[in-house]
């Protein structure tokens, strides 16, 4: 069966990433050569009400995420295993259609051939089971991630109505923000809530707010 890649990759809020850069390089304590990335929480407010988090390991650590990845994990070894049973015993079907062929075992000719034929059936089976395996996988991951996308948009929403940041922006890998005061980095902040809330919404009894 083909692998289905299950890299989650979520994008919150594009970046505009000259506006970040010109600010710094505006600010008395920055130069072409040098960008001074030890801002103090207390001056974050005075600069640019922005924030940045780290997608990457927000995700890996957002105890949701983790379970909803565990969840296709499973389903794509169950699929796996589904697929490989059925291989095996058609490549049996197979090895023992061409073991009666060399030796003549067949009474007829026409028996061969129907033989033949019931097994070019069973493989293009495979074939579509395989196709048909790999698609519910990826239409899973593709669930998956909406449900994730809503999960962290629906808190930033909430979390963002006290503290009106004009953007707050993903950083995957490194990928929108090259160098970034830490004072601007709120994934610890919004992975802990993002945890206490889920972990609230999980308890027996209680309506999944997630």
């Amino acid at each position: 069966m083909k692998k289905t890649n299950i890299i989650i990759n979520i994008v919150l809020i594009v970046a505009v990433a000259a506006l970040y850069v010109l600010h710094f390089c505006n600010h008395s304590a920055c130069n072409k050569e040098n960008v001074d990335c030890t801002l103090e929480k207390e001056q974050v407010a005075e600069n640019l009400p922005i924030a940045y988090i780290n997608v990457d390991s927000l995700l890996l650590q957002y105890e949701y995420s983790i379970e909803l990845n565990d969840q296709l994990l499973r389903k794509r070894e169950n699929s796996q295993a589904s697929y490989n049973q059925k291989a095996r015993q058609f490549e049996q079907e197979a090895a023992e259609f061409q073991r009666k062929l060399e030796n003549n075992a067949f009474l007829s000719e026409q028996r061969a051939r129907s033989e033949q034929e019931r097994l070019i059936k069973k493989q293009q089976d495979l074939q579509e089971l395989d196709q048909r395996l790999s698609n519910e996988l990826a239409v899973e991951m593709q669930n998956m991630n909406i449900r994730l996308q809503d999960s962290i948009y629906n808190y930033l929403n909430e979390y963002n109505k006290q503290k009106n940041y004009h953007l707050i922006i993903s950083n995957s890998a490194n990928d929108n923000i090259l160098i970034g005061a830490p004072a601007y980095d709120i994934t610890d902040e919004v992975l802990e809530a993002l945890n206490v809330r889920y972990n609230n919404s999980s308890k027996p009894g209680k309506k999944s707010k997630k």
